[in-house]
């Protein structure tokens, strides 16, 4: 920190709050989402996949708040179940290309040489193509569902991890703490797990905030294709795909999942823009 810095101790203060006020504030709604869609079948008793043909396309009412579908399936219900599913493949698809990403970055850091050249030149042919396209034509061949979309996902998005892992760990190993770690004689598991990781895991992290958000991007765009969660498992973009034909006269049906993809991304962004500021005062 700065010695102008230093002399402004209201700047730091407002900087800390700011911190906060985004970081919890992401929490709070993440956390939320989270609860409703685990409290799902306490919140409501109606079965996410089951039909009532005598009551469809019902507007909001005591009895359905968010009505019903073209098949009399109560909305709200599946909008929480399907919470459950795209929360879920987010955070797993995500948490997988983390630790890959990581390990293989931190190795290529430090060690260099041939395995950092083949890697990284693995990691710029998978960057050059885009992730939907990658991830679309992997679903494509090991076929749909919660297993296919988390192994495709994963197959693409390690690589950004790797890179920026790789990228801090380069200049961390310059660092003194790191040269005086090597000349106590410390194995090289050690001064990677106890002094290297612990520097460089942070941007890692802020990284996997955005990286949810295009994850469950791509899993709403991957449903909405048909390409996700087989039908008739509530999940939003499925949600939005059946709903858009009836977008004029009952909107909320394909709106609303729509609106909890915002929200989850806005929710996320907070996390992420609150984890940089405290991380990098």
């Amino acid at each position: 920190m700065s010695s102008r810095l230093r002399n402004r101790p209201g700047l730091i203060k407002r900087l800390n709050f700011s911190a906060n006020v985004a970081l919890y504030s992401g929490i709070a709604i993440i956390s939320t989402l989270a609860l409703l869609a685990i409290a799902a079948p306490l919140i409501s008793h109606y079965d996410p996949t089951g039909q009532d043909l005598e009551n469809t396309l019902l507007s909001p009412n005591i009895h359905h708040l968010l009505g019903t579908d073209q098949l009399g399936r109560d909305v709200m219900t599946r909008l929480l179940y399907g919470a459950r599913i795209d929360l879920a493949i987010g955070v797993i698809a995500v948490f997988l290309p983390f630790v890959i990403g990581t390990t293989l970055g931190l190795i290529s850091g430090w060690r260099g040489g041939w395995f950092d050249a083949i890697l990284m030149r693995i990691v710029d042919t998978t960057i050059a193509f885009p992730f939907y396209v990658l991830a679309i034509a992997l679903v494509f061949v090991v076929g749909a569902g919660p297993k296919a979309i988390i192994l495709a996902i994963s197959l693409v998005g390690w690589v950004a991890y790797c890179r920026i892992i790789r990228a801090a760990v380069l200049v961390a190993k310059e660092l003194d703490y790191v040269h005086a770690a090597k000349l106590s004689g410390l194995p090289t598991r050690r001064i990677l797990r106890r002094h290297v990781l612990p520097n460089v895991i942070s941007q890692a992290i802020i990284f996997s905030m955005s990286d949810i958000v295009l994850s469950i991007l791509a899993i709403v765009s991957l449903g909405y294709l048909g390409l996700g969660v087989p039908i008739p498992t509530a999940e939003w973009g499925s949600m939005i795909q059946e709903g858009q034909a009836y977008i004029l006269q009952q909107w909320w049906i394909p709106t609303i999942p729509g609106v909890m993809v915002v929200i989850t991304g806005f929710g996320l962004s907070l996390v992420g823009d609150g984890l940089v500021k405290r991380l990098n005062k």
